[in-house]
Parts: C-alpha cells; structure tokens; sequence
C-alpha cells in the first residue's frame, strides 16, 4: 500500500511539473524580466554580404548598408602593431593567397584580398569588388555610428577583447553591440571585460539550452544571454560543405536538425526578449524556411536577395524599443 501511495505521490509531483513547465514555456515571463535591448534585425549581413562584395571590405559593408541590411556580422583578430582588424581567418591563405597570420604581421603590411573570392557558405560561387583591403574595426565603427554590430572574437587574445570592449565605449556602441564567440572561456573574459554589452549563446552553452528544454528546465533557468545564433542545419552539406567529418553523415545532420530546429524554443526564447538569428541563409527557400521555424532574422552572404524577399514577405513588426 505505501508503496503504491509513493507511485501515486510520484506520478502527481510529474504530472503537477509537466503542467507547469508547459504552462511557464509559453508564459516566461511570469518568472522571468524580458530583456529590452536596443535593437531588433531581421536582416543580417554575413562578413557584410560576402557573396556580392569581397568579405569584410568596406565597400562591402557600404553595400549592405545601401541595401537596407539591419546589421553586420564580421569577426575580428589583433595585428602585430595592436590594431583591431576585421577579417573571419587568422592565416590569410584562404583570403589572399598568402600563408602569414594577422598577429605576425603589421595593418600596414597586410596584403590585398584575392581578386575572386569563394563564399564560404554557397560553394561554387564567388564573389568580386573594386575594394580589396583589409579595414580598421574603428574605421567601420566610425562609419556607421549607429548600425547594430555582431563582433565574434576569434581567439582567447585579452588584449584582443579589452581593445574591442574601448572601441565599443569611445564610440558609444554598448547598446548595439553584441559579443560573440563558440568558445565559452572567450565569452566569459568578454562579458568580464564588458558585462553591458549584450552577448550570444557559446557552444557550451547551446548545448545546455537544449538540455534544459528537452527536460523541461528551461523556463525555470535564468538566461543572461540576448541572442541565439546558430546554422540553419538545412544547409549543411546542399550550399554549405564543412570541414568536420560529423557533419558529413547524412543522419547526424537529420538529427541535429530534429533536436534543434524547434520552433517552440525558438518562440520562448523571443518571448523572455532574445533575438534568434539562423544563417547562413543564401537561397529564398533557406530564407523562408529559417522564418518559418521562428527566427527573428536571418543572416545571408546576399543583402540585395534578403532584401527583396523581405520586401516579397513582410514580417511582423518589431517590438517597441524602450
């Protein structure tokens, strides 16, 4: 009997917190603060629309601007002088045929981007520009003063994220910044160096939010972060090749895209106030189907081609910004 009492006991205390965390999913914010942040993009430039000017060029960046993009997206390294310079790759193989580092060589001397340049996520297509140069984080800072920034810091380099975090305040950008970065040991000296600053999710910490979603956790875990940014996974190994061997087998990416292609937290996240962000979005359909689970933006290669299909298929207004 007592021990029929205590399943009894049991299936009620599962039942009672099944009901709640369902309940809590889709009312966060009785226990949670939604988070105000100073901006809301729907457009996103990938390294400044890499696929119609050359990467992480100015002229790059003027295009996306030109065409209505909402923010840049860019990463940034340290060179040998201490110049906080824009570039997705520390050897510069990839991106001008020589094989030197960033950090090994002075802003002055580093050479031009490649005539043609591949974009990286839309294999077989490459792209071209008048403007070759590699540009002064400041430079684009000075630029556009008020355009909302994602910065990925690209290596465990403190004075790399103290002059980026002196860059933000001189120019008064802590608002519409974000900090980014896979590695958790590099967000947490960011958000030491900078805690205004709003920051995404690691990798680390991606993985903890699916744990928690999946166990039910999630709506009664606080979450400091203000944006999710992850692949839309129907790209991977279609317009996208990547280098890990995990992701080259076809069921691995079918799982990863049941786990975590889930609308409902998607619609969570945005209702404590976090921007969920899918890329790297090149074709209408990926555009379409990144919208479609939930995304707040997109991020594309192409600014001209988002630009148009947002145009072709308004999304919701953005909240009021306070």
């Amino acid at each position: 009997m007592e021990a029929l009492t205590g399943i009894l006991l049991l299936c009620l205390a599962v039942g009672v917190y099944i009901v709640c965390s369902l309940y809590l999913l889709q009312n966060p914010c009785i226990l949670h603060k939604k988070k105000q942040l100073g901006f809301h993009c729907r457009h996103i430039s990938h390294r400044g629309g890499s696929g119609e000017k050359i990467e992480n060029t100015m002229e790059a960046f003027k295009h996306a601007v030109d065409v209505g993009t909402e923010m840049l997206e860019m990463d940034v390294y340290l060179t040998l002088d201490g110049c906080v310079v824009v570039s997705h790759d520390n050897n510069l193989l990839r991106e001008t045929g020589y094989d030197k580092t960033i950090s090994s060589l002075r802003f002055q001397d580093l050479p031009l981007y490649k005539e043609r340049l591949e974009v990286t996520f839309y294999v077989g297509h490459y792209s071209t520009g008048k403007d070759r140069k590699f540009v002064l984080l400041e430079d684009v800072f000075k630029e556009f003063p008020k355009l909302p920034m994602l910065l990925e810091i690209k290596e465990n380099n403190d004075l790399l994220i103290q002059k980026v975090s002196c860059l933000v305040k001189e120019y008064r950008r802590e608002s519409i910044t974000v900090w980014a970065s896979e590695e958790s040991a590099v967000m947490a000296k960011c958000q030491k160096q900078n805690p205004s600053i709003p920051y995404m999710f690691t990798m680390r910490r991606g993985i903890l939010l699916l744990f928690l979603f999946y166990t039910g956790l999630l709506p009664f875990f606080p979450l400091g972060e203000s944006m999710l940014l992850f692949y839309l996974l129907r790209i991977i190994n279609r317009t996208y090749i990547p280098e890990e061997s995990y992701l080259k087998n076809r069921f691995v990416v079918c799982l990863l895209q049941k786990l975590f292609m889930r609308k409902s937290l998607f619609k969570h996240l945005v209702k404590r106030g976090m921007q969920v962000q899918l890329f790297v979005c090149n074709e209408e359909s990926d555009m379409e189907a990144a919208f479609a689970v939930g995304a707040t933006g997109v991020m594309s290669d192409y600014p001209t081609l988002l630009s148009n299909y947002l145009k072709k298929h308004p999304q919701p207004p953005p909240p009021a910004i306070y």
